[in-house]
């Protein structure tokens, strides 16, 4: 019986799903595919790890084999390869002095293709620079240009949380964070207090929003003045999980009322 898994393309690319019978491909084993005319590899997956709504609608064409030792050490070779191809575009961005950080380089398995990701702040004109570099590696030359996200994510790290970076671990889809989604969550509006590594909102406020809205419906707001069995009081402290809210009253005293 066929089974959907999960392949995630080289160490950072998309996830693609694929049906297959064999039981030999399970999580965390590297698969030699055929993609975008060649040979690459990737990694299979578990559906908790591709996170939601990033696996591709376009199935890859076809599972080849299961990575063999050899192709395990020729895939750590293409990541040696490809820090030598990084610095050698450095090299040449600045000979055509072009406006634009390259961040990381990767090899496609059969080395038939290098991908530079790159930030910038706005188009960058980049033909001479491919021109150059297909002549140097002799090789099909893709520069991708990406966001301060996608450039965390390459990179990874470890956020205010202590946890590692939810891009890194699950999130390769960005969804839109606002402002609106930190006042939600009762954060303080300090931009340090409520920006990742990466300098933007942090991506966690986009996912934790839709669960403080419901916690949050009927409990009062913090500042407003309420009525309550030993008289009025303004409410001083809101807590969403245990759905109560801390109220000092005109004498001086608190008290906390649950809304449970």
């Amino acid at each position: 019986m066929d089974k959907t898994i999960l392949v995630r393309l080289r160490d950072s690319g998309q996830v693609y799903s694929y049906n297959t019978s064999d039981p030999q491909f399970k999580d965390g084993v590297y698969v030699i595919i055929e993609h975008d005319r060649g040979l690459d590899y990737g990694l299979i997956i578990s559906p908790a790890d591709a996170g939601p709504g990033n696996t591709s609608k376009e199935a890859i064409k076809k599972i080849t084999r299961l990575a063999s030792e050899a192709d395990l050490k020729q895939i750590e070779d293409n990541r040696l390869k490809a820090k030598d191809a990084f610095n050698t575009c450095l090299k040449k961005i600045e000979e055509h002095k072009l406006d634009m950080k390259l961040v990381q380089a990767e090899y496609s398995f059969d080395r038939t293709k290098i991908i530079f990701y790159f930030t910038a702040s706005g188009r960058v004109d980049f033909r001479e620079l491919v021109k150059d570099l297909a002549k140097i590696f002799k090789a099909r030359i893709e520069l991708r240009q990406i966001g301060v996200r996608d450039e965390a994510r390459l990179f990874g790290g470890f956020g205010s949380c202590g946890r590692e970076l939810c891009c890194a671990k699950f999130l390769k889809d960005f969804e839109p964070v606002t402002i609106k989604m930190a006042k939600e969550e009762g954060l303080p509006l300090n931009p340090p207090k409520i920006s990742g590594l990466c300098g933007r909102l942090m991506c966690c406020l986009s996912f934790e929003y839709e669960t403080y809205k419901m916690l949050s419906k009927g409990l009062p707001r913090e500042g407003e003045k309420i009525n309550t069995e030993k008289g009025k009081g303004k409410v001083i402290a809101v807590n969403v999980f245990k759905r109560s809210a801390t109220v000092e009253l005109e004498d001086g005293t608190m008290m906390e009322i649950s809304y449970k």
